[in-house]
């Protein structure tokens, strides 16, 4: 596993296709193969916010919500 401190989104930019940014959140497409700095796998999509709490539509049948708080991120499925 890789220190998630090092994944900077700006250094990765050209390797990442922006889908969408609101002002809170961002979307980006992995079109290089750019590792998960959690797994080490390559990823397909990438979403950040700076939102502390963010719902994502269902997508498989099951809706779900994350929330970050100072201790922890929790994501919950409805």
């Amino acid at each position: 596993m890789s220190d998630t401190a090092d994944f900077d989104v700006h250094a990765h930019r050209h390797r990442l296709k922006q889908l969408r940014d609101d002002g809170g959140t961002e979307l980006y497409e992995n079109r290089d193969g750019v590792a998960c700095p959690a797994c080490g796998e390559s990823f397909s999509r990438l979403f950040l916010t700076r939102r502390a709490r963010t719902s994502f539509p269902s997508n498989d049948g099951a809706p779900f919500c994350l929330v970050r708080t100072s201790e922890s991120i929790c994501v919950f499925r409805h």
